[in-house]
């Protein structure tokens, strides 16, 4: 079975390496004619992809929309209205010791892209990057997750319907699937997922020298300081946190709060997370559920320390876990050992921001960080502290801008992508000077007779 689908993956990627050659996809007509022709499928497809997402991780059709199909319909439409310009040559200045010679930078696909995709936003996290890879004019290998199912199924119509497979083909399977796809050569591999599987995906690029784009998580930090409007804050918050039930890699992963407006910031996202979805949150159309039961007592785990201030309340068969905030944590606990990628909130209160800016240079560095507060503290507190990206007194929202580049640092990731950031990271920037011949300087050859004018030159 394993030679039958290794044999698969070599047949395509083959006809996909013979198509690239042909040289057909570095047409700028053609990528934009096949960003509107995935714009025209999406939004064929669209009902059918809202019923998968809410098959498989109970999403409303707004939330689907809102997080995923309306992300991926900007970004097509982003890249339409500048890919000319983006793919344009761009002149640059030459320094006086090289004229008359002049020079530029000129933008070529990388090639062939593999782009793995995980579960929580399954169509969003495979079919965003795909739109960059279409238009630098590469060709794509798409792998989706198999936890998500039914839009994995949904995706491969889509795919299969508008584009050649000798152009984008997609595979599905589990992870021996993706061992398989790593294991052969690409021009680029492009991994949206847990730091841990980051690190199995460079490892393997690195037999093959393959540059990556790895976009992975880790525990972003929400800090509310004692001059915060707690009632903006809260509203944030808890709208950030339960999004997707918490199973979002930017989702705020713990709460940094100062003593004296912890008890109000507590009671207000507990007061939001009610108004937000009811009374009885399991009965609520848009509060979504976990996506495995592997995931769930994982979850679990996780509530076996500190002391919970609300929620608590799981249904395995349902695949249900409430809104939880725990207090009365503390950094040794195994809810901040790890990425939570859950409706779960730990909290731990402060007195100095000292304390909180040395507590998350001490560890690993985040995809996405919160502040709420004033805004020069706010400013500072970037200053001294670092992550992928991040937003002051809100969150998420600065993953809704597609003029900005998207991406982790450290164990958070390597590499941006949204926008322009999308069409450079399957792009290769190709330095070219161009030297006329009419003249020939020979300040440059040996044995450099006319090395001192040279060197004042240079200066």
């Amino acid at each position: 079975m394993q030679d039958n689908i290794e044999s698969m993956i070599d047949i395509r990627l083959a006809n996909i390496k013979s198509f690239f050659s042909t040289n057909q996809t570095k047409s700028i007509s053609f990528r934009l004619q096949q960003l509107r022709n995935l714009k025209e499928a999406i939004l064929k497809f669209q009902p059918k992809l809202e019923q998968a997402l809410w098959e498989d991780l109970h999403k409303s059709p707004e939330e689907a929309y809102l997080t995923e199909i309306s992300i991926v319909l900007g970004e097509i439409d982003n890249h339409i209205r500048h890919l000319k310009k983006w793919s344009r040559p761009k002149k640059v200045l030459t320094p006086i010791h090289l004229l008359p010679s002049s020079s530029r930078i000129t933008y070529e696909p990388l090639g062939i892209a593999l782009i793995i995709a995980p579960w929580n936003y399954p169509f969003q996290l495979l079919f965003n990057p795909l739109v960059g890879a279409i238009s630098a004019g590469c060709c794509a290998v798409l792998k989706p997750s198999p936890d998500s199912s039914k839009t994995a199924t949904v995706m491969e119509e889509i795919i299969t319907s508008t584009f050649p497979a000798d152009y984008i083909t997609l595979i599905q399977g589990r992870r021996e699937v993706n061992t398989l796809l790593l294991q052969k050569q690409y021009d680029v591999i492009f991994f949206t997922g847990s730091p841990a599987l980051g690190k199995i995906v460079m490892k393997a690029a690195s037999e093959h020298l393959t540059p990556v784009v790895l976009e992975l998580g880790g525990k972003s930090p929400c800090i509310v300081d004692h001059d915060a409007n707690i009632q903006v804050a809260a509203k944030r918050i808890a709208w950030g946190k339960m999004i997707n039930a918490g199973q979002t890699c930017i989702a705020p992963d713990y709460l940094l709060v100062h003593e004296n407006v912890k008890d109000d910031l507590l009671n207000l996202i507990d007061k939001n997370i009610r108004e937000m979805y009811g009374e009885d949150i399991k009965k609520s159309r848009f509060y979504p559920r976990i996506v495995s039961d592997r995931a769930i007592q994982r979850l679990l785990k996780l509530l076996e320390k500190g002391t919970i201030y609300t929620g608590g309340d799981y249904d395995i068969n349902e695949k249900y876990i409430s809104p939880t905030i725990i207090d009365n944590i503390t950094p040794s606990d195994p809810v901040m050992q790890e990425e939570i990628f859950g409706p779960i909130l730990p909290v731990m209160t402060f007195n100095n921001i000292n304390e909180v800016i040395k507590y998350i240079n001490d560890n690993e560095k985040p995809l996405a960080f919160y502040y709420f507060g004033t805004n020069s503290n706010g400013k500072d507190i970037l200053l001294k502290t670092t992550s992928g990206g991040g937003c002051i007194n809100d969150t998420l929202m600065h993953i809704a801008n597609h003029h900005l580049p998207f991406g982790g640092v450290g164990n958070s990731g390597m590499g941006k992508y949204h926008g322009l950031g999308s069409f450079l990271a399957f792009s290769n920037s190709r330095a070219i000077v161009s030297t006329p011949t009419w003249i020939d300087l020979p300040l440059k050859y040996v044995p450099f007779k006319y090395f001192r004018l040279i060197k004042w030159i240079i200066g």
